[in-house]
């Protein structure tokens, strides 16, 4: 898990320039994973897109960016969708193979690509680029696809298309384009996030018109477009919670799904982007049980009369840090707290024994576990309640290293002292951690998004983040799992 932490590409974090503000969930489980929830990106007949889509400006050159974050890997005999243009059964498609492996086609050349570059970073951003012009008369020349800055030079399966061929994306009318499914195929459903979706119609555009290289870092990151995107072209950047399917391009080719909008568009609607990544679970981690992590990783469920766990995908060592859970059924919450990375991503026997961990349970009691035994203790601030959201409140910054809790905003219970526990505490990475014995699940919000309705929208003292409540315990500010945050105050 450290390899996946410190040296897998992170796509864009913190880095200055152009910022983008939001990003649309996907989840193929959870509470928006019915049919009609996923971002059914359909131009309607009446917007003029699909009756119009084979007269677009060149209908053998196209450019498609986004930015890309996944919170699951592929399951078996599923096939999730960046994308997706079709009409009768023929399809430009880009997905992920149940290898994790980048694969695209379009039945209209006979384009057909796999990678054998693999994503399964599940805490980073990518950037993709994907020019395709079936005019050109050298193979490798028609299609050209970009991650991060660098191009897509080794493919397991190669065959770039057929020369001076229409693309299925313009082939005909009535062709209709899909973000994060292919029409209403649950194996097609993307988990995960997208932003900063651009289509270009009629163009092959640099991938250097939507990011760059920044010069201190060197990650790769957002850059504004500002070409032109043709007669069919759009751009959604989901920042109206009100219509997510917006068309910022001029074009006016707004997306609806079935012509009503975008399903739970606003319950979806999200903050965590390539300019500002948060923390979320991370389902890599594993455990003996694993609690089913889903909407955008941040509800855990559990399925099974085990202690199952879930952790996630920052690590902290300094810093205030502050994040939400709700808890649905306070006879089942399990356990809210913290555990550390330990020597090994290997887990066995119940989730909450394993590394270091410390966590508050609804009835009324702490469990500590710390080499090889369990202790339990009463933190005086009696039971949780249904529906109440905990707050956590992780100071990795004073001396003693303490942890709290708060219940519906007020202070829950005692102030742990890390240090006195474990050094664990304060010489390793420590990460948000639940565990929860049988069917029930929690809900998390870790600041970029959060499947419970906010009612008061709290943020940080630097603007991060949305809570119920505010992240300061009437002593210091704490802050929201972001790189924003993390660049400032080191994590």
């Amino acid at each position: 898990m450290e390899t996946l932490q410190r040296t897998a590409n992170r796509g864009s974090v913190s880095t200055g320039g152009y910022e983008i503000s939001n990003s649309i969930m996907f989840s193929s489980l959870g509470t928006y994973a019915d049919a009609n929830s996923l971002f059914y990106n359909q131009i309607a007949t009446s917007d003029g897109w699909a009756a119009n889509s084979n007269a677009g400006t060149n209908a053998r050159k196209l450019t498609v960016s986004c930015w890309f974050k996944r919170t699951a890997l592929t399951e078996s005999s599923h096939y999730p969708r960046l994308f997706d243009y079709r009409a009768g059964g023929v399809a430009f498609a880009v997905y992920f193979t149940t290898s994790d492996q980048l694969q695209m086609y379009d039945d209209n050349t006979s384009m057909n690509l796999i990678s054998n570059q693999v994503f399964r970073d599940l805490s980073a951003w990518y950037h993709i680029v994907v020019q395709i012009d079936s005019t050109q008369a050298t193979a490798s020349d028609r299609v050209n696809v970009y991650i991060n800055g660098e191009k897509i030079t080794s493919w397991a399966t190669e065959d770039y298309g057929n020369q001076n061929v229409d693309l299925s994306a313009f082939r005909t009318t009535g062709v209709y384009n899909y973000i994060g499914s292919a029409a209403f195929d649950y194996s097609t459903a993307f988990n995960g996030y997208i932003a900063e979706y651009h289509f270009i119609d009629g163009s092959t555009v640099a991938h250097t018109e939507f990011g760059e290289t920044d010069s201190d870092s060197g990650i790769w990151k957002p850059k504004e477009y500002t070409g032109s995107y043709g007669t069919l072209g759009h751009y959604y950047n989901f920042s109206d919670s009100t219509d997510m399917g917006e068309d910022f391009s001029g074009n006016n080719n707004d997306s609806n799904n079935r012509g009503s909008g975008i399903t739970n568009g606003a319950a979806r609607q999200a903050t965590d982007t390539p300019t500002n990544n948060f923390a979320t679970f991370n389902p890599l981690w594993n455990y003996a049980y694993n609690l089913t992590i889903s909407d955008g990783a941040s509800k855990l469920t559990g399925s099974q009369n085990q202690w199952q766990g879930a952790k996630g995908s920052v690590g902290l060592q300094n810093g205030r840090w502050y994040w939400e859970v709700k808890i649905p059924d306070a006879n089942n919450a399990g356990f809210t707290g913290i555990q550390t990375q330990g020597e090994s991503n290997i887990g066995s026997g119940n989730a909450q024994s394993n590394n270091s961990t410390y966590c508050r349970k609804g009835d009324g009691n702490d469990i500590f576990y710390y080499g090889g035994s369990e202790s339990t203790s009463s933190h005086g601030g009696g039971n949780m309640a249904n529906d109440n959201i905990i707050g956590v409140f992780l100071d990795l910054e004073s001396s003693t290293k303490t942890l709290r809790w708060f219940k519906n905003g007020s202070s829950y219970g005692s102030t742990i002292d890390l240090a006195s526990k474990s050094t664990s505490f304060t010489t390793r990475e420590v990460f948000p951690f639940h565990a929860i014995y049988g069917s029930y699940d929690v809900q998390y919000n870790l600041g970029g998004y959060g499947v419970y309705t906010i009612s008061s929208s709290q943020s940080d003292a630097n603007g991060y983040g949305t809570f119920e409540y505010s992240p300061n315990d009437g002593t210091y500010d704490y802050y929201a799992i972001c790189t924003k945050n993390l660049a400032k105050y080191g994590g």
